[in-house]
């Protein structure tokens, strides 16, 4: 497809995604293999697969990333930060964290932040960590989409997140839009879930996203010149 982005732009874009519930190791490995060819910015798995993933990816460019409270943002914080913790331990560089919607939903605003401030602190022991704050904006109003942001600037992540890919729907241009109007120069935007085609990941970044997450990543990338 005719695009302002080049293939290798935009495969530095995007967070090479495995996280299916039945996934082996085969595939774990083969996803590294492909990150490093495609010189993506990252994969993202399950938290058990993150020892193989830095195993794999040692002395590349590719970061290892994770997921925290996934995929619905509800264990309590200490367990959150737990799992934090022992991810960053085993090579984790990029911890994609899912905010308690529930207490979003409430306004508890407060907690919210609290939640996510207690990851970035255990982050920040590992310097060039990042937090990513999956925001799950399908169970959001746009006032709650945009306070969400606030919030998780506020507690010191680096980036908001659209989705887990695994709730009623993903990343929209109008959200993606919308959450880049509100970090601003702040933090930096992911756009992920549903995103399968370099059509969809054109419009993604078009309208703001600085990252991709996709389980799509070489067929995206095949659309581009």
């Amino acid at each position: 497809m005719s695009s302002q982005w080049t293939k290798d732009q935009v495969a530095r874009t995007i967070d090479h995604t495995l996280l299916k519930p039945d996934a082996v190791e085969a595939e774990i490995v083969s996803l590294c293999r492909e990150a490093v060819a495609n010189r993506f910015a990252a994969v993202c798995v399950n938290p058990i697969w993150v020892p193989t993933c830095a195993k794999h990816l040692k002395n590349e460019s590719v970061k290892v990333a994770t997921v925290i409270g996934f995929p619905l943002g509800a264990n309590c914080t200490e367990i959150k930060a737990k799992e934090a913790q022992a991810a960053l331990q085993a090579g984790a560089a990029e911890l994609d964290m899912v905010l308690n919607v529930g207490w979003a939903k409430q306004g508890h605003w407060d907690k919210v932040q609290e939640d996510i401030a207690t990851v970035v602190e255990e982050a920040r022991q590992y310097p060039g960590a990042v937090v990513k704050v999956i925001l799950e904006t399908a169970f959001l109003s746009d006032d709650e989409i945009v306070e969400a942001c606030h919030r998780s600037v506020q507690a010191g992540a680096e980036f908001v997140k659209t989705s887990t890919g695994f709730g009623p729907a993903g990343a929209t241009v109008e959200h993606v839009a919308l959450m880049g109007k509100a970090v601003g120069e702040r933090a930096k935007v992911k756009a992920s879930g549903g995103i399968r085609t370099a059509e969809k990941a054109a419009q993604m970044l078009s309208a703001g996203a600085d990252r991709l997450g996709t389980s799509a990543s070489i067929a995206i990338l095949n659309g581009f010149a």
